[in-house]
């Protein structure tokens, strides 16, 4: 690899992982803050169906409530919303928004009356959209995106339902997420990557229509 095209492939994967790399970077720093100046930033989470505390569907993911909400969140957001960012350009920055503020929004309704806190919903939202979407779109790359979300997040699916009668996770903006994940895969469905069409099949039968028709002509001159 040349000196030229190693600049253009990091240059290319600083582009695709930027984003993810930034709010990974904020989460983590946000929580450190709380916890080193001893501060409460639960009040940035949603509070469902509160007019007033609508504007939290944007902070909301960058709360947790203990390292290991963070830790659990940190890597698995930074996996997904890297797949999202590089096998959806050019719309990629247009669907990772689209996930962040519906998923929110869907919480912001159906949520309980208490605070919900971290990037779990948005996480959620991620994965059901590239399962979905690859599903939808039928392109094989894609579709193998489908399948390795399906292997690696697939028990997630019992984590939109509460265990318990009180259950202290927000299985709420789990399932918010999961509905975000199709509805925007179908909103999406036409634009970004899509299937090839195979247009060597018709230009094939073509080709094979101009011999037989050139081949009947010389029979037919040769009569």
């Amino acid at each position: 690899m040349t000196q030229h095209n190693k600049k253009s492939f990091f240059k290319y994967i600083f582009k695709i992982a930027f984003i993810p790399f930034a709010f990974t970077l904020v989460m983590l720093l946000v929580y450190i803050l709380e916890i080193g100046m001893e501060w409460d930033f639960t009040k940035a989470g949603i509070y469902p169906r509160k007019v007033d505390w609508l504007w939290t569907i944007f902070s909301y993911i960058f709360i947790h409530a203990n390292w290991g909400h963070l830790f659990n969140n940190l890597l698995s957001f930074f996996l997904l919303s890297c797949c999202l960012f590089y096998f959806y350009r050019p719309v990629n920055i247009r669907i990772f928004i689209a996930l962040w503020f519906v998923s929110g929004m869907i919480l912001w309704f159906i949520g309980r009356e208490s605070r919900h806190v971290g990037a779990s919903g948005l996480i959620y939202a991620m994965a059901s959209f590239l399962l979905f979407s690859g599903l939808i779109r039928r392109h094989v790359p894609l579709i193998a995106i489908s399948l390795v979300v399906t292997l690696i997040y697939g028990n997630m699916v019992w984590h939109i339902f509460p265990w318990t009668v009180n259950d202290p996770v927000s299985w709420e903006g789990h399932l918010a997420g999961l509905i975000t994940g199709l509805i925007i895969a179908i909103v999406f469905r036409n634009e970004g990557p899509q299937k090839p069409i195979k247009v060597w099949e018709e230009e094939e039968m073509e080709e094979e229509t101009d011999y037989w028709n050139e081949t009947e002509n010389t029979e037919n001159d040769q009569k």
